[in-house]
């Protein structure tokens, strides 16, 4: 078994106290949202200390720590690693908030973008580069590619309501990926495709996929300080089957642990690997 599927599986034995897992975005028709990002880091409690400042609330869940934020979880677990995630095909990972100036009053040292106003960088203890916006940023809209509009991907063009929320996941694709990026990830996980400001990208419930190009080609994802993502999924056996029938391998076929909660394991084409759950919203 996949270590990080072990991990998932380890937290269903525990008991969570009430509001850590209760915090997912509801699923889109597809059954499909956010569900955690996964850090592998070398100190623990010097990353927890890191996502709490940023707002998150922290519970250990045996050897794993459970950061929780509207719409994600961030696990960590003390485990080494070959690297961040620049360098991979998962450049990095935005956060949006209220306000900039209340992170810095929270000790942040930012690297502020030099083009655009309401947009900076922290950094976690070991260098992991984290993208942050505030509601003065005016590269964080969404457009429909069909110019609809979708209540769901609409909270990209809103006032946030919370001091802080996941916003979105940068892939850096070779040249040429872009376009079949978009149509995979919208016609697998039922995502509203669009223009997240100049990027292409994908929508869904909690997180907003952005797609660039890039000459010099990442490294998949596993091994990386952040080994995978995660994608909770309404009626997660049906959901395998019909990716099974679209052509899609998984690396772990579905699997249910001991209280219920299912995991399954694929990575896309281009190296991201995404470990599929159902029943974590549940505890």
């Amino acid at each position: 078994m996949y270590r990080f599927v072990q991990t998932v599986t380890a937290l269903t034995l525990c008991w969570f106290p009430q509001n850590v897992l209760g915090q997912l975005a509801p699923p889109n028709q597809a059954g499909v949202a956010m569900g955690h990002l996964h850090y592998h880091v070398s100190d623990v409690e010097a990353n927890t200390r890191f996502w709490v400042a940023l707002g998150g609330k922290a519970n250990r869940v045996g050897q794993t720590m459970v950061v929780t934020f509207p719409d994600v979880l961030v696990l960590l677990t003390e485990e080494a690693s070959s690297g961040g995630t620049e360098g991979s095909i998962l450049n990095h990972v935005a956060f949006r908030v209220r306000s900039l100036d209340t992170v810095a009053a929270s000790g942040f040292e930012f690297d502020r973008s030099n083009s655009f106003s309401g947009v900076t960088s922290i950094f976690t203890p070991e260098g992991e580069r984290i993208e942050l916006f505030d509601d003065s940023a005016t590269n964080l809209t969404f457009t429909i590619d069909d110019g609809g509009i979708d209540p769901v991907a609409e909270r990209h063009n809103e006032s946030l309501s919370v001091p802080v929320i996941a916003h979105h996941l940068h892939l850096y694709l070779p040249e040429g990926a872009v376009a079949e990026a978009k149509r995979w990830y919208a016609s697998h996980f039922g995502g509203t495709p669009g223009m997240r400001w100049r990027y292409d990208a994908v929508d869904l419930p909690g997180i907003n996929f952005n797609f660039s190009s890039r000459p010099e080609v990442g490294v998949p994802t596993r091994g990386r300080m952040l080994d995978h993502i995660g994608l909770e999924v309404t009626n997660l056996k049906a959901f395998c089957q019909v990716l099974e029938d679209q052509g899609v391998m998984l690396d772990q076929p579905y699997r249910t642990g001991e209280l219920g909660v299912a995991t399954a394991v694929l990575t896309d084409p281009w190296g991201t690997t995404i470990v599929l759950t159902e029943g974590l919203r549940d505890f």
